[in-house]
């Protein structure tokens, strides 16, 4: 006598279970090549000390006078739109935690991509076992940069101190998601602008021309007449989103919470954009031995 054969209602649960392991051992696999990869950043950072804590003496260098310009600015006024002195500081502090913990993950991997097209490095990646844009996304970590993302979250505690602000978990914890989404908007957009590399061989200029705009960021979003200026930097270049709605959560200037939403699914736009140049990119690559 066979076996009745399941019916549509009750399937064999079994393809499913396997799907299930087979993504967690590739979670589990990249995990353990994340932290590898982590480990090789710090001892090769730790094999030249004195760049290291060169370069982080010059990151908080560049921060300090930021700081500075905002004294001077505030010298001569009591606001500028609706910031008041501690609260573009604050919004100077997120820009920086911000941008330093791109620079952290993302930056040095965006900008050697045109190097890997050009060289045909890129071969060695896409034979991994590995996800080749994970593994050239996030190869190098600049430990250093933490540091500096620490040093902005010092400031802006200290804003929020003589602002008389509280944020309680919720705030914070949206604070947090805020960055993280401003951070993978950077990663994205910069990502995308490194693969005009595989037409042009070079793309560090368009590369490093992107990082620069990074101090449109720091400038309070109602400081802009409504205009072009501000539409490219809100939708097409979002700029002024990227720290001023999680400097906005944070002082509670946020008058609807649209400008989060926003900010999150343009995170997820960009993202999705991004993997699709990728996959045509990659098709675009011909191998150094073609």
């Amino acid at each position: 006598m066979t076996p009745p054969s399941p019916s549509p209602a009750d399937p064999d649960p079994a393809p499913r279970a396997s799907r299930k392991a087979g993504v967690w051992h590739r979670l589990r696999h990249h995990a353990g090549v994340y932290a590898v990869l982590c480990r090789n950043s710090l001892v090769r950072e730790m094999s030249f000390k004195t760049n290291f804590l060169l370069w982080i003496g010059v990151e908080l260098l560049w921060f300090a006078l930021q700081l500075a310009f905002v004294a001077v600015i505030y010298q001569h006024t009591e606001s500028i739109a609706t910031w008041s002195r501690w609260e573009v500081v604050l919004l100077v502090g997120a820009s920086q935690f911000i941008q330093q913990l791109f620079t952290a993950v993302f930056l040095t991997n965006c900008v050697q991509l045109s190097d890997h097209v050009r060289t045909g490095r890129l071969d060695f990646f896409l034979l991994l076992p590995v996800n080749p844009r994970f593994l050239i996304s996030l190869r190098q970590l600049d430990w250093g940069a933490f540091v500096n993302a620490a040093s902005a979250l010092v400031v802006m505690g200290y804003a929020a101190a003589r602002l008389g602000l509280r944020p309680d978990a919720l705030q914070l914890a949206g604070f947090g998601l805020l960055c993280v989404a401003g951070v993978l908007i950077h990663y994205a957009l910069m990502f995308m602008l490194a693969t005009v590399s595989f037409w042009t061989v070079q793309a560090q200029g368009l590369v490093w021309g992107y990082y620069n705009l990074f101090n449109v960021a720091r400038v309070p979003d109602a400081a802009f007449p409504s205009g072009p200026f501000k539409v490219v930097f809100t939708w097409v270049l979002p700029m002024l989103l990227v720290a001023n709605v999680p400097a906005k959560l944070l002082a509670e200037k946020l008058s609807s919470p649209w400008e989060m939403l926003l900010l999150l699914s343009l995170a997820g736009a960009v993202l999705g954009i991004s993997g699709l140049v990728w996959r045509l990119s990659v098709r675009r690559y011909t191998s150094a031995s073609s």
